[in-house]
């Protein structure tokens, strides 16, 4: 079997908190380019209707937008905000992710046996609380991301630049703005992701068909990935547009999403969505592939200090 084996001592509450934010970190790092380009893709057009925003669409396509932003805006360009988004993961997948299998526990009060409704509440429960504790890193990270460089002047000029920026001229306020559609997305999101990645890998592994390895974790990962993707695009694309918007611009999360329906159609939710799933799938790959592989490490070595000599 490649990687590490399962070890017979299951990993510790503090093991899955440390693995997950460094396994999020570590997928962040690997498929960041991909979003910003989904970011990008999502915020284009934004204010003007359907014929107009076709007319004028700088960006054409995940490629298309990351050769874009490359040719004008140099290849760093790709990773605007990234220390913001490694802020981010390290505080939310560590809550989101890295508790998720305490939360069940609790929920189902220490049974083997979880149903579906179980792990949705754990699902929704983390997700909710990581918002709460990683929000103003999110808006940052989107702020940076969406700024271009090329033409004008930048809005912020460094991550603590932007933090300071945003709460002096939209207060605290402004450094949790789209809290409501983020808690709606990030439930979503993790209930797509870790109930998909629990129920998909629960029936590869009851089935026969793999082992707890590899090849089973990819599948997972995969699968969960596609289906998260279909499910949480229309809330990503509206908290892109409100925590990306001007001050005013929008009263609510809720009057963004009826401005685009107005003038864009329903269309406009799915923007970016192959990037969407390119970035979410190939994300899910690298940070469960990871995180499984990581728990059993920490877990071995563990194991091998407190083993008598």
């Amino acid at each position: 079997m490649v990687g590490f084996k399962a070890t017979d001592v299951p990993p510790t509450a503090t093991v899955k908190f440390l693995g997950a934010g460094t396994a999020a970190c570590i997928a962040d790092l690997i498929t960041f380019p991909l979003d910003t380009a989904k970011v990008r893709l999502q915020i284009q057009g934004e204010g003007q209707g359907l014929v107009r925003a076709a007319a004028n669409a700088q960006y054409r396509g995940v490629l298309g937008t990351i050769l874009t932003m490359v040719r004008t805006e140099g290849p760093r360009s790709l990773y605007n905000g990234l220390v913001a988004g490694l802020q981010r993961q390290m505080s939310f997948a560590s809550v989101r992710i890295g508790l998720y299998d305490s939360v069940k526990q609790f929920y189902t009060k220490g049974s083997e046996h979880a149903s579906i409704g179980s792990r949705l509440l754990a699902g929704s429960t983390t997700g909710a609380l990581a918002v709460a504790v990683a929000q103003p890193t999110d808006v940052v990270k989107v702020r940076f991301q969406a700024q271009a460089r090329a033409g004008g002047g930048r809005r912020y000029q460094s991550t603590v630049d932007a933090y300071k920026t945003i709460a002096r001229e939209e207060g605290f306020r402004g450094l949790w703005k789209g809290t409501s559609p983020n808690v709606a997305r990030n439930a979503i999101v993790n209930c797509a992701e870790l109930v998909t990645y629990d129920l998909i890998k629960d029936a590869l592994l009851k089935a026969n068909l793999m082992t707890d390895d590899l090849p089973c974790h990819f599948t997972s990962a995969f699968g969960a990935g596609f289906c998260t993707t279909i499910i949480a695009s229309p809330v990503d694309v509206v908290k892109t547009r409100y925590m990306n918007s001007a001050l005013g611009q929008y009263s609510s999360a809720g009057h963004c999403a009826l401005t685009m329906l107005q003038k864009e159609g329903p269309r406009a939710f799915y923007k970016g969505f192959m990037p969407s799933f390119l970035r979410l799938g190939s994300w899910n790959v690298v940070m469960f592939v990871t995180y499984e592989q990581l728990k059993r490490a920490l877990m071995a070595a563990c194991t091998s200090r407190e083993a008598p000599f």
